[in-house]
């Protein structure tokens, strides 16, 4: 290493002390009200800011600069320009002007647009955002930019993110000056994002092709061992993992990524990277970045970086845990209970608030992390249930108890841990246990919605919470906001109201069970186990006047991003199921056929010397005789209704048939080339085992 961790951080990011020490005073102040209140830019501003950059840009090797932006295929998008400008007399100058600062040109029509863009319409726009600060990667100086249509249509992430956080900043700060906090200007929620990915060998990944074309593996029998001896999860890191780690945590701080927490996972050759929280808008930049580096810094080491929700059957998934809450710029952490949290208003109102928020918008939250991928994660044994609810403790259960009854029963005692040993110390125990099968669990001072999955833009659940939460501020706002006297009843009287409306999404117990899922339907919850169920929870009027009240989405961005969600999910699985149908055909059934062949030889011998045939070998030939024909028979069935599938003109009607039918029919085809898979040599086969992938990393 040859700088410090400080003089490393942050180096290669146009941030607050670079633009302190390059801009003028007046320069400066005029850039940060814009990105403070979203006060207008100046021309004149944006210049000498472009200017700025650009020699900073040059003066640590940048040649080109881009406008990086997040449109809805759920990875990021760049085109780079260089900074040369030729003169007449053969020479150049490096040139950049606010006005390329501010404005870009890409072609929108080929980007997912739901409708909204047709290929004669190209022309659409990105747009500076100033909140998130430009970096420079591989020689070029990106600059984060909202991505939007010649009409003005959002057809990216960051643009319906940036106006979420508009909108629960509105409501908050109402909010807070009813309870008597007139020094709060301004609020922005927190986020940081827990990513889990797997580690594989190169070599290996480049010899399946499912994992080339899809990110998972579409065939494979389990591996002699999994990960039922718990012996990964927090496990010493190997020694080439662990140089990939320290590569990648360097590599993240120049682009002041601020990585933190490294550990093994479940799963063998699973791990996580999780950071310190930052601003919402910020963190979802950082997480596309950290997902872009890591599968760089992966392939150094020749490794390579899985991202997808469930690369492998029968062991973990990766999710990407979503840990949120909102701060004031007084550094007030509203979601904070304090030591005595039944008297803490501000920290109760905005606890019912989400609550309410989460109960009233389960669905959204819900489709808000719906993929091909995440599918087949959650309700497994992982992850949490399709269910969404939420996990509060033991201590907050009593604080909301206390409020339901008007009983107040104290607060709760600290609990002094003694362990037993002299040497070891005593600490404090927390007030509150950890539930791992919760959807969306209060963990002392924030909220951690861990349904997301590993390869989502994490925007996509924020805007939903931010929007949600908003939604129920301006309800308590508008209770409130007349009351004269007695402010404090009125608050505790509204707050038993709205649990008493909202406690069927209050759940401690283990989400994993039947007997829960049961009780959820009971209790009127959605149970919406895949993307084709989920998603037209998007067109539901409450939906869409929530979306359209507080300008998150024009109803026309709505259907838009309903036909994408579908038309991306029947896509993935098309993508599989030729992928699928092609490794079975052209790797697999070689193999097969060969093995086979090889072992009908023996017999033949066999039958020559002995006069008869039994044994193992015969056995085998019978039970791989019998794949062969379940593999005929659902190869068959599966090509047949592609078809069905891909004829369908309907969204919905198409998504619901790759989900009903095509997966269903994959299943069919995967359980007999498994079946046939255990039985033959690895050597035989033309792709590598599971074995061979979770644990080649030595």
């Amino acid at each position: 290493m040859d700088k410090s961790i400080p003089d490393m951080y942050g180096s290669l990011v146009f941030n607050d002390t670079v633009m302190k020490k390059r801009l003028p005073s007046d320069v400066y102040k005029a850039l940060h009200k814009t990105t403070k209140y979203g006060a207008s830019l100046d021309i004149d501003v944006a210049n000498t800011v472009a200017a700025a950059m650009k020699n900073w840009a040059i003066e640590n090797g940048a040649t080109h600069y881009t406008h990086w932006f997040q449109p809805m295929t759920g990875v990021t998008a760049e085109k780079h320009d260089s900074f040369v400008s030729p003169r007449s007399n053969g020479e150049i100058i490096m040139e950049f002007s606010g006005k390329e600062l501010v404005k870009g040109e890409p072609d929108a029509s080929s980007f997912p647009s739901g409708g909204l863009r047709a290929t004669f319409e190209a022309r659409g726009y990105t747009a500076w955002d100033p909140s998130s600060p430009a970096f420079i990667k591989d020689k070029s100086l990106y600059i984060p930019t909202a991505f939007c249509s010649y009409s003005g249509e959002a057809l990216d992430k960051k643009t319906p993110l940036l106006r979420s956080m508009d909108a629960l900043n509105e409501q908050a700060v109402k909010v807070l000056h009813l309870l008597g906090k007139k020094d709060v200007t301004h609020i922005d929620t927190t986020i940081g994002s827990e990513q889990e990915y797997f580690l594989i060998d190169k070599d290996l990944y480049k010899k399946r092709k499912d994992l080339l074309l899809t990110g998972r593996t579409l065939l494979g029998a389990p591996a002699p061992k999994g990960q039922e001896m718990e012996d990964h999860y927090f496990g010493v890191l190997k020694p080439k993992v662990a140089a990939f780690m320290h590569d990648l945590d360097e590599e993240l701080w120049k682009l002041g990524v601020p990585a933190k927490t490294k550990h093994n996972e479940v799963a063998p050759a699973q791990h996580e990277l999780a950071p310190v929280f930052e601003t919402a808008n910020i963190a979802c930049d950082h997480n596309q970045l950290t997902m872009e580096i890591m599968k760089k810094v992966a392939d150094k080491h020749h490794f390579a970086c899985l991202l997808h929700e469930k690369p492998f059957e029968g062991v973990n998934g990766s999710g990407k845990h979503d840990n949120w809450s909102i701060v004031t710029n007084t550094k007030l952490n509203l979601l904070d209970p304090g030591d005595d949290p039944y008297h803490n208003i501000t920290f109760l109102v905005f606890l019912m608030a989400t609550i309410a928020a989460v109960d009233n918008y389960q669905d959204l939250l819900r489709v808000s992390v719906a993929s091909a991928g995440n599918d087949h994660r959650l309700g497994a044994n992982e992850a949490p249930p399709a269910v969404v609810s939420i996990y509060v403790g033991d201590e907050l259960a009593k604080v909301l108890h206390s409020i339901d009854t008007e009983t107040f029963e104290g607060t709760t005692e600290k609990t002094e841990m003694s362990i037993g040993a002299t040497v070891l110390p005593n600490f404090v125990k927390d007030t509150t246990d950890r539930n791992r099968t919760s959807p969306f669990a209060f963990t002392g001072n924030k909220f951690e919605f861990r349904m997301p999955g590993s390869a989502l833009s994490v925007a996509d659940p924020n805007i939903i919470l931010n929007t949600a939460v908003a939604s129920t501020l301006e309800d308590i706002y508008e209770t409130l906001k007349d009351v004269k006297e007695d402010m404090e009843a009125e608050i505790y009287k509204l707050l038993k109201k709205t649990l008493d409306e909202h406690k069927r999404i209050l759940f401690n117990g283990n989400g994993y069970t039947d007997a829960w899922i049961e009780e959820a339907e009971k209790r009127g919850l959605y149970n919406l186990k895949s993307l084709p169920d989920a998603v037209p929870q998007l067109k539901d009027p409450k939906n869409v006047d929530l979306f359209t009240k507080y300008h998150i989405f024009t109803k026309e961005e709505i259907d838009s991003r309903y036909e994408i969600y579908l038309e991306n999910y029947a896509k993935t699985i098309h993508i599989e199921a030729l992928t699928m149908i092609d490794m079975v055909k052209r790797d697999f059934t070689p193999s097969l056929f060969k093995y086979m062949k090889g072992v009908e030889k023996e017999l033949l011998q066999k039958k020559e010397l002995l006069g008869a045939v039994h044994g193992y070998e015969l056995r085998v030939l019978k039970e791989l005789d019998a794949c062969s024909v379940a593999i005929d028979e659902a190869l068959e069935k599966l090509e047949a209704d592609i078809i069905k599938a891909e004829n369908t003109d309907d969204s919905l009607e198409k998504a619901r048939l790759y989900h009903d039918v095509i997966l269903e029919d994959m299943n069919l085809l995967r359980t007999p080339v498994d079946t046939a898979e255990s039985k033959i040599p690895s050597e035989a086969l033309n792709y590598p085992t599971y074995d061979e992938l979770l644990f080649s990393l030595r």
